[in-house]
Order: structure tokens, then sequence, then C-alpha cells
């Protein structure tokens, strides 16, 4: 599980909770149809803009930023040092039974490649499809959240307005004014709260993994093709590590 996102959500709401309920009045927070507006006005509004397929993927969108973990890239030089190191000493048909270890189903499509004989060039187009249809997907769950994060505050002005036609419409009874417009400007709140604490966080956090899982299988993608032209495992560990900044380099043996 991604700690960070999961303690940003629970400390943001906890600042938020804690803010309204150290104040008097805090029961106003709470309105129904303030929060049917908002959040149905915005789910009725995406499933207008995206296909059904596209608005019941967002738990699958949601489980990639919270859960899917994604390996450190010195982890992964490390591995493919190894399986380089072992291709070189036993050959390439004795990657068969190290598959287990690599851990990533994408790392053992381009090892069985490696195992297959099949050219640089060949495991290149290959894994690049893959690649490219990888972030088009990412990039769909990005917009589906941005969208979402746009669309929550438009809905909670639209509450709004709503809230203050209703006001407006009753002028004659003073009284109810002050309640009248905290209940109008709620609905902009929630669709405040909902866009930049959730959404948008989320969106920017799917495109920040996405950019990461790009890079760590063009990784895999440049160690396959090393193994199979034959370099050694120190050629691949210093190709490997120019994707990654100086400080974070490590020095990166055969461990098999």
């Amino acid at each position: 599980m991604d700690i960070a996102t999961a303690f940003g959500l629970l400390f943001g709401l906890t600042c938020v909770v804690w803010a309204i309920t150290s104040s008097p009045g805090s029961l106003v927070f709470i309105n129904v149809p303030a929060m049917a507006i908002t959040v149905g006005g915005m789910l009725a509004a995406t499933f207008i803009h995206f296909s059904l397929k596209q608005v019941t993927s967002i738990a699958s969108v949601l489980k990639k930023t919270f859960f899917n973990r994604l390996p450190a890239e010195q982890d992964l030089i490390q591995k493919m040092v190894n399986f380089s190191a072992i291709c070189r000493r036993d050959g390439a048909l004795s990657l068969e039974k190290h598959l287990p270890d690599a851990g990533d189903s994408f790392l053992v499509k381009a090892m069985r490649l490696v195992i297959d004989g099949q050219t640089p060039e060949v495991i290149e187009d290959q894994l690049g499809i893959e690649i490219q249809y990888l972030q088009e997907r990412h990039s769909d769950g990005k917009k589906l959240l941005e969208f979402m994060g746009a669309s929550a505050p438009a809905w909670g002005m639209i509450g709004t307005l709503i809230g203050l036609i209703q006001m407006l419409g009753a002028l004659d009874d003073p009284s109810k004014i002050g309640s009248g417009m905290a209940t109008a400007l709620i609905t902009t709140f929630y669709g405040a709260f909902l866009a930049n604490l959730v959404f948008l966080p989320l969106a920017g956090k799917l495109g920040t993994r996405s950019k990461k899982e790009a890079l760590l299988r063009q990784m895999m993608i440049e160690g396959a093709m090393g193994i199979s032209r034959g370099e050694s495992p120190t050629a691949i560990r210093e190709r490997l590590q120019s994707f990654i900044s100086v400080k974070h380099r490590e020095e990166v043996r055969p461990n098999v």
C-alpha cells in the first residue's frame, strides 16, 4: 500500500474535520441535499462525458494509486545484472528456472523473448507496444479523475446558485437569510473539498506512478536487449544506471 497517499488523505480529512468540529454550528456542514447536488451532479456529468466501461473502471484506477507497489530502480538493475550473469555463464535457456524470481510479468515476458532467441529489435518492438498502451490506459484514468476534480466544484457552484435563488425568493423573512446563505455555500465547500483533497491529488499520483512504471519497463527492455546481444553484466549495469540520477547509483554486482 502507498503510505503517502493514505497518509495524505487521512491527514487532510482529519484537519478539515477538526476545523469544523472545533467551532460552533458544525452541524450546518452536514447537508444531504447539498451533497446530492454536488456528488450526484458530478457523477452524472462523468457518465455523460465517459463511457460506462471507463467510469466503472474507477475502482481499478484508485487501486493503482493505493496498492500497486513498484520496485526500486536499484532492485531492478540488480535483477537484470543477475540475469545477464546467468545467461553468460549457463546460456539463455538456463534463465527459464530463474523466471519465478523476476517478480514482474513484464520482466518475465522480456526474459522469455531472450530465451526464445529473439533479436534486440524484436524485443524492443514487441515490448514497446505494451509500454505505449500502458501509458494510454493510465492517461484515460488520469483524465477521468481530473474531470471529476473539475466537475465537483462546478456542481458545488450550481448548488450554491440554487440555494441563493431559493433564499432570495424568501426575503420577506430576514431571519432565514443567514441559515439560507450557509446552506447555499455548503455545496461549494463539498465540491472544493472533493476536488482538492481527493480527485486532483489522486490524478497527480496516478500520473507520477505511470511515468515511473513506464521508466521501469523501459529499463527492462534495455536490459533484455543487452542480454540478447550478449553484453557483460557490467555493461548492462552501466546502461541501466544511466536512467537514474548519479546520487542514487550504487555498486551492483552479480549475486547468483
